[in-house]
């Protein structure tokens, strides 16, 4: 009891809740010192700065509590912050990071949320109490002392100087740093303009591209019935395909199936949906990302040279460009959606179904996207009971002591998508015409690879297992005899140096004999005038950065060394 009373006056002494919610607030900071990869001036900076113009803002009121609660959004971004640590590692909340909030749908965050249980306990802990506290002192109306006060903001006026040439030696000691980039929560609050800048370029979006035009026209006779295929896939990586050396059979079918070329070099530009989809489906890369708010998609372009197009997913809407784009098709159809039923959740060969309808429609020139749902966690919902072959594959929490039953169920669902693949491909040759099909995923995936314990995709710095993904050009014994060139072409660049973000989009308008301005040869991995490019990722900023200068760790690029793949 007495324990108790010392511990009940001891939160009732207002000085002692001044330097608790100090500290409290400072907390996001400290972390950050160990997550991220910067010089220590930097780090004292991001620490120092902060902390001065809290102890400032603190000093303002004789009230703490209420002053705490003034600064309730700072708060809220440092329990966003420790959840995201948590589940990436490293790096502050991203400007992509309050986007998902928007292109998420609720079924994907359910799936995650029983993953970030210990780190909504730790930010639960750490604020709750502490909010708690603060509104006690509020309504019982407990001030801190006026000398108390002036002491307070006497050391507070030091710290303040103290952090401002702190950050004049960050500037001068360290060539990178930037404030919108590395000072925390300067960083975030830039990010959260920018986030609501790009959100109302998207809603806008209709407006600032409605006088886009490919001129795109055909090239080929328009007595030939022709038919093309693009399948995006999801959250698929190279690295647990047995085509690409896997040590794994996760491809037994396609393995055997004439006229298929794998390239082995490929990386994404970006480890997030809603923007390496969007690049996939038009002719925006990392270099000129924004102007993607003025453009239109691969759709359009087969459309304007008189194909008719259809766009399939097995994905829910994300409110932006995928929407966009896959809405210019004559046939368009988002299938999670067909049904009210928020738990909807059809395996992709639903999409084969609606592809065997369009083939029905005999139509002369058709083209074809799908949008599948692949290796989506959780793995084990993407793929029937009776296609696992790898075992044990049960449900389990994502978790570093499950990884092997984790890897178990990602490889049963990669040869998920082998089986998915070589049924289309079946399918397509079935139709004994011109056809082809071009396949690559959105991006790759962390499955508590190696020492840093990384789990998922779109942290805000990718690691190699979210970026090495799988690219395929597939060909029908029809399209090979009458465009041979195509196929030797392909084969000589399969082992090429390959960015999927810029190539995918003009391989697709190769492959479709389709003519138009946005159309660059140098691009296509079936051109014999293909040229490798530097190495780019789109950054959280919507800037190309090479990717040493993205905060990939030396684990990445020796993986990347291993796998031949050159990075500069």
């Amino acid at each position: 009891m007495k324990l108790f009373r010392k511990i009940q006056k001891w939160f009732e002494n207002q000085e002692n809740l001044y330097y608790l919610f100090l500290i409290i607030l400072i907390v996001p900071n400290i972390v950050l010192c160990f997550t991220e990869p910067m010089p220590l001036v930097a780090k004292v900076c991001n620490v120092l700065l902060p902390f001065s113009i809290y102890h400032m803002i603190m000093s303002w009121s004789g009230n703490c509590g209420k002053t705490f609660w003034i600064l309730f959004p700072f708060l809220f971004f440092g329990a966003f912050q420790i959840v995201l640590l948590y589940l990436f590692g490293q790096s502050v909340i991203a400007v992509d990071m309050f986007l998902n909030l928007v292109t998420t749908n609720p079924g994907e965050a359910l799936e995650l949320l029983d993953n970030l249980i210990p780190a909504i306990i730790i930010v639960v802990l750490l604020y709750i109490p502490a909010l708690v506290l603060a509104a006690v002192a509020v309504s019982k109306k407990r001030r801190l002392s006026e000398t108390l006060v002036r002491r307070e903001r006497k050391r507070a006026r030091i710290t303040v100087i103290a952090g401002i040439l702190s950050l004049v030696a960050a500037y001068l000691f360290d060539a990178r740093y930037e404030l919108k980039s590395d000072l925390y929560p300067a960083n975030v609050c830039y990010n959260i303009a920018l986030a609501f800048q790009r959100t109302a370029q998207t809603q806008h979006y209709a407006e600032t591209s409605k006088d886009f035009t490919f001129q795109a026209k055909t090239t080929r006779p328009e007595k030939n019935r022709e038919v093309y295929v693009m399948v995006i896939g999801e959250t698929s990586r190279a690295a647990n395909w047995s085509i690409y050396g896997y040590n794994r059979n996760t491809n037994p079918e396609l393995t055997k199936i004439k006229g298929l070329t794998a390239f082995s070099h490929v990386l994404t530009e970006s480890n997030t949906t809603h923007k390496s989809v969007p690049m996939l489906m038009s002719s925006v890369t990392a270099h000129d990302f924004n102007s993607i708010y003025r453009q239109k998609g691969i759709i359009t372009a087969f459309k304007e040279a008189g194909y008719r197009t259809a766009f399939f997913s097995n994905q829910r809407y994300n409110h932006s460009f995928i929407d966009f784009f896959g809405k210019e098709a004559d046939i368009c159809d988002f299938i999670k959606e067909d049904t009210g039923d928020g738990s909807y959740n059809p395996s992709d060969d639903e999409l084969l179904k609606l592809v065997a309808a369009e083939l029905a429609e005999n139509a002369s020139k058709q083209f074809i996207v799908l949008h599948t749902y692949g290796s989506h966690f959780n793995y084990r919902e993407r793929y029937p009971a009776d296609n696992a072959f790898f075992l044990p594959d049960f449900p389990v929490d994502a978790e570093l002591k499950y990884k092997d039953n984790l890897i178990n169920a990602y490889d049963n669902s990669i040869r998920y998508t082998d089986n998915f693949l070589a049924r289309l491909i079946r399918m397509l040759q079935e139709q004994d015409i011109d056809v082809a099909m071009l396949y690559t995923s959105d991006h790759g995936e962390d499955i508590f690879d190696d020492d840093r314990h990384l789990f998922l995709h779109a942290s805000p710095v990718p690691s190699y297992y979210q970026i090495h993904v799988p690219f395929l050009v597939w060909m029908s014994d029809n399209y090979r005899k009458n465009y041979s060139d195509l196929l030797k072409n392909a084969e000589i660049n399969r082992q090429k140096n390959i960015s999927s973000s810029a190539s995918f989009f003009q391989t697709m308008l190769e492959l479709g004999g389709i003519d138009t301005p946005s159309r660059n040869d140098s691009l296509s991995v079936i051109n014999a005038s293909y040229t490798e490019k530097n190495r780019v990722y789109l950054n959280d900023h919507n800037e190309a950065r090479s990717l040493d200068d993205i905060g990939m760790r030396e684990e990445d690029f020796t993986m990347l060394q291993t796998k031949g793949i050159v990075y500069r």
